[in-house]
C-alpha cells in the first residue's frame, strides 16, 4: 500500500509555536490582541494557521524587542491588512520611543550617581561600627530635592513616601 503525502497549507498551533520560538499561549494571545489573524478551524477545532504566519509572529517579535506594544502594532498592522500605509505613523512612534529610552538613560545615570554616592556614604557608616551592630543603612537614604520625600529606584518605578 503506497502512502501518499500531500503538502498542507497552514501551521497547527504547536508547529507554529516550535517554528517561531514563542508559546501556544502566546498565538493565543497574538489572536486577542489582533496582531495575528485568527486562524480557521479545523472539523476537530484544532487551528490552523496560514502559512505565512511564522513571518509575521518574527515582524511582531521583533517590533516588541525595540519597544513597540501589542496595541500599537495591532493599529499599525490592521490598517496595513486593510491597504493603508502607516508608515508614518510608525515613524513617529519610532521617534517618541527613542525619546523616552534617552529620558530612562539620563534617568538611569542619576540613579546611578546616586547609589555611588549612597554607597560611598555606607562604607564610611560600616566601618565607623562594629560587626553585629546596626548601621541603619537604610535610615540613611538620601531623600532627593523636589521629590516630596519621593525616591524613585528606577524610571518607571514608584515609591511611598519615606515617612509612611
Amino acid at each position: 500500500m503506497e502512502v501518499i503525502f500531500t503538502e498542507r497549507d497552514y501551521w497547527l498551533a504547536g508547529e507554529l509555536a516550535k517554528e517561531t520560538g514563542v508559546s501556544t499561549d502566546t498565538l493565543r494571545h497574538y489572536e486577542r490582541k489582533k496582531v495575528l489573524a485568527r486562524p480557521r478551524r479545523s472539523s476537530n477545532g484544532y487551528r490552523m494557521y496560514p502559512l505565512d504566519a511564522p513571518e509575521r509572529i518574527r515582524l511582531v517579535r521583533r517590533a516588541l524587542a525595540v519597544g513597540f506594544t501589542l496595541d500599537e502594532l495591532s493599529m499599525i498592522l490592521g490598517e496595513r491588512d486593510k491597504g493603508g500605509s502607516p508608515c508614518r505613523e510608525v515613524h513617529r512612534l519610532a521617534i517618541a520611543k527613542l525619546k523616552k529610552v534617552g529620558e530612562q538613560i539620563r534617568a538611569l545615570k542619576l540613579l546611578r550617581e546616586d547609589l555611588q554616592r549612597t554607597i560611598s556614604n555606607w562604607d564610611r557608616l560600616l566601618s565607623n561600627s562594629t560587626e553585629g551592630t546596626q548601621s541603619r543603612l537604610l535610615q540613611n537614604l538620601p531623600v532627593p530635592k523636589n521629590t516630596n520625600g519621593m525616591r524613585k529606584l528606577s524610571p518607571n518605578s514608584k515609591r511611598k513616601k519615606e515617612d509612611e
